[in-house]
């Protein structure tokens, strides 16, 4: 039966060819991928990798090879003055600064939505300090806030008391917060413009034919399409501001008293200026366990979310 052979052959060959195919493109996609992965292996992983065997030493960053010291690095932090009051201002300035710059960033861009030409110097007005860069703004604010700054001269023209906007650690602490999320929300605008330009118009309309006002609309249509968004701006306010420390290094310098430290400029000072790096190591793999742990805990708590408001 050379038909019945012919189909038989042909019927086999073809699994064959299919998994032949799939090989193929496995091999095409690993090739491409490669160089990233390379990359990532490079300068992600094998750094990871690195600090964490240097928090397991007491390396100065000069004794080759560094002595093993075990958790001692992990014992000591926990019980670090220094290290915990620089936490507990990192937390403060991540909690208030995600809040703010999040409520901030939504009702600005909501108020900028309409292409108008105000509208468009105001959003690059409001998206100029994240550009700028943190250190010219902390030199910036430096020489309005300081002792003999702008703002204590004008006072002092004016017969009143100088205030200690950075001279005393609780004035310092709010200055501080406050400059960070004034050089932070700019960033969070331009995103929830991007989502509220992304809304169907047919949405809105639907919304006031149905006699919703504009804060209804809001909560009930523009809020639940800007979820993603949400997310998004959540996570990146929350990692940015838990890494933050060239504003804090221009404006107080970690002052008055290590009032305003932030875990990485203590993990700079202790690495660098102290010739601790296994110490200074162990602190920084601490900050990005506490970042991956954030940033895990808002992502499943806003998908949750999502779920909730599509069911």
């Amino acid at each position: 039966m050379p038909g019945r052979d012919a189909r038989t052959g042909a019927a086999g060959a073809a699994p064959v060819t299919r998994r032949r195919g799939a090989r193929l493109d496995l091999l095409t996609d690993t090739v491409m991928i490669a160089p990233a992965l390379v990359l990532v292996a490079l300068f992600v992983i094998v750094p990871i990798a690195i600090a964490v065997y240097l928090s397991l030493t007491d390396w100065d960053g000069f004794t080759i090879p560094p002595s093993w010291v075990g958790t001692r690095n992990y014992q000591r932090l926990v019980q670090d003055p220094e290290v915990l009051r620089a936490a507990g201002f990192t937390a403060v300035i991540a909690v208030v600064g995600t809040l703010a710059c999040n409520a901030l960033g939504l009702g600005v861009a909501v108020l900028l939505n309409r292409s108008t030409r105000v509208n468009t110097v105001m959003r690059v007005l409001v998206f100029s300090p994240y550009v700028i860069g943190p250190v010219i703004l902390g030199f910036l604010w430096a020489s309005i806030l300081g002792s003999n700054g702008a703002v204590n001269a004008l006072l002092t023209g004016l017969g009143l008391e100088r205030l200690p906007f950075l001279a005393s650690p609780a004035w310092a602490t709010v200055t501080t917060v406050v400059v960070i999320i004034w050089a932070s929300f700019g960033v969070n605008v331009v995103l929830y413009l991007a989502g509220l330009q992304t809304i169907d118009a047919s949405l809105l309309e639907a919304a006031v034919i149905d006699g919703a006002g504009p804060w209804q609309t809001f909560w009930r249509v523009k809020l639940p399409v800007l979820a993603p968004a949400v997310t998004l701006n959540v996570v990146l306010a929350a990692i940015g501001l838990l890494r933050v420390y060239e504003l804090v290094l221009a404006l107080t310098a970690g002052g008055p008293a290590g009032a305003t430290q932030t875990s990485v400029f203590a993990i700079l000072t202790t690495s660098f200026s102290r010739s601790q790096l296994g110490y200074g190591a162990a602190q920084s793999v601490v900050l990005m366990i506490a970042i991956i742990a954030m940033t895990v805990v808002v992502t499943q708590l806003r998908r949750r979310g999502e779920q909730a408001v599509a069911a």
